[in-house]
């Protein structure tokens, strides 16, 4: 299908749409991204993911891209591929732009490259069933709270991931479990909600900050703090989050199971609340 995407101010077909081989993004990765999901044309929290844009570019000192434009690029896109009733995302990178090849920054700047692309979400895995995990080595650079594209490290883990027969890989740096390559992690220990507290070595996850608000309005203790590994195999339930999965609950890690090996009370609790609320701010 010859989507149609956006690029550089224009929306054309996905086949017509070239960037230039001296783009930075292509050549270090050097660029942000988002990605925002549309409940039938409808996005949620958009605005979170509009200002998590801009915190990164402004990290990256990328300058002539509004990230403001992203709302109304991720609803044009949505729009013209007619993705206005089932479940969507839109996928918005910006990279410091075409300039000849050294590590510094072109001086003068030249104008940023944004891409953009939408299409429907599939659903790929059954929270009902849950899903299996590995734990992998955190070899990512020390700025995992900006969005890159630089996520060679990211895909390495993923892949030993599948490649063992599991859907995600857990990060363990210093002997501390921190996020998956593409989703946020959470413990249940002692009745207690737990992930990895908001430093420079995860991304502060639109998703991980919806699952504690929704902690607090259930009565549920939740705590932002270091998650041991060994917490990890002793845990009575752990679960990813993220704007794709929403809640979708481990049942093993590295081939253990966790507990009975089936989704617990707390994370389908969680999982089906998270939805009450996504469905209230969307509709």
């Amino acid at each position: 299908m010859n989507s149609t995407v956006y690029l550089n101010g224009a929306y054309l077909p996905k086949s017509a749409a070239q960037v230039s081989p001296d783009d930075r993004g292509f050549l270090f990765g050097d660029g942000v991204y988002e990605v925002v999901r549309a409940y039938g044309g409808r996005f949620f929290r958009l605005a979170q993911h509009v200002d998590r844009m801009a915190r990164g570019l402004a990290a990256l000192r990328i300058h002539g891209f509004d990230a403001q434009a992203l709302a109304d690029i991720a609803g044009a896109l949505i729009d013209r591929n007619g993705l206005g009733r089932g479940d969507a995302t839109v996928y918005v990178q910006v990279t410091r732009g075409a300039a000849p090849r050294t590590h510094k920054f072109p001086d003068p700047p030249v104008p940023p490259t944004v891409y953009a692309a939408a299409g429907a979400l599939a659903t790929r895995f059954d929270p009902a069933v849950g899903v299996a995990a590995v734990t992998a080595p955190d070899t990512r650079w020390a700025r995992c709270d900006i969005k890159t594209v630089g996520l060679l490290a990211n895909c390495l883990a993923q892949q030993a991931a599948y490649d063992r027969g599991a859907v995600e890989a857990i990060f363990v740096r210093d002997g501390m479990a921190l996020e998956g390559t593409h989703t946020s992690f959470f413990a249940v220990i002692a009745g207690m909600v737990v992930t990895a507290p908001a430093t420079n070595y995860i991304l502060p996850s639109i998703t991980r900050g919806a699952v504690l608000e929704v902690c607090r309005a259930m009565g549920i203790d939740a705590e932002e703090r270091p998650i041991e590994l060994a917490e990890v195999f002793t845990a009575e339930e752990l679960f990813l989050a993220g704007t794709t999965m929403e809640v979708m609950p481990i049942v093993t890690v590295d081939g253990v199971a966790v507990r009975s090996g089936t989704p617990g009370a707390v994370t389908t609790a969680l999982r089906a609340h998270l939805r009450t609320l996504i469905e209230r701010e969307v509709t």
